[in-house]
């Protein structure tokens, strides 16, 4: 019988490995999943690929597993980051969550001057990372960042990195990815708040070589559906989708 459950741990995996299981994780898999001795999970950790592992020891604390076989090597998204202005707590999960199955590598919350929002929980946003990457079958989890101020962020930027500025203000009119040899950079995509951005935070947003002002069609977006669209824009005229 093959594995269903994927579990995300932080331990090196390889032929032979014993890996131990948090209470959490434990309680999930024997008191959840009903998984018991001698059944099989697949695990990974962001490094080493997918493995099959077999249940050596379970309890209501902890148990242990044995790495069996390597089920697929470790696949790396392309290097796009997406950074968004947060806003109420269930569609920032959902931006977190689909920006993991979408194949961020990296997700930073971002406040702008309009960002209507309470305190970004890093912690626990990285657990909604985790959890979609274990759904999607994916076999890298992208970094969740802390919450930065936009203009903090843009003065340590490093301009080998382009910026996709999805600005609502250009809902429909013809603005869209560049095609030159800019594609082979890595890319990062910005969204704004609610409200939109402010008119220094475009002005500046404008003014820089490595941002690039583009429209998500001709009506305006909430935030997370923006965040979605962005990347599919952006996967499939820049990244692995097209392949």
């Amino acid at each position: 019988m093959s594995a269903k459950i994927r579990l995300y741990v932080e331990h090196p995996l390889g032929g032979g490995q014993s890996v131990p299981l948090e209470k959490g994780q434990a309680h999930y898999l024997f008191g959840v999943m009903r998984q018991t001795v001698d059944d099989d999970v697949l695990l990974f950790n962001g490094q080493d690929g997918e493995w099959r592992a077999t249940i050596a020891e379970a309890g209501k604390r902890g148990g242990t597993l044995i790495c069996a076989a390597q089920t697929a090597p470790l696949r790396m998204p392309p290097d796009l980051w997406l950074m968004f202005a947060p806003i109420k707590k269930a569609r920032t999960d959902f931006i977190v969550e689909k920006a993991t199955e979408m194949g961020a590598t990296r997700i930073i919350p971002v406040m702008t001057e309009f960002t209507n929002a309470g305190r970004v929980q890093r912690d626990r946003l990285q657990a909604h990372a985790i959890e979609a990457a274990e759904q999607c079958g994916g076999t890298f989890v992208p970094e969740v960042a802390e919450a930065v101020k936009l203009d903090r962020l843009l003065d340590g930027w490093d301009t080998a990195r382009q910026i996709m500025f999805c600005d609502e203000a250009l809902a429909g009119a013809d603005a869209g990815l560049p095609t030159s040899s800019e594609l082979v950079a890595p890319w990062a995509i910005l969204i704004g708040p609610e409200g939109g951005f402010s008119e220094r935070e475009r002005t500046r947003l404008d003014k820089l070589e490595h941002a690039h002002a583009v429209t998500l069609g001709p009506r305006i977006l909430r935030a997370d559906t923006a965040a979605v669209a962005a990347m599919t824009v952006w996967q499939q005229a820049l990244g692995d989708w097209k392949n």
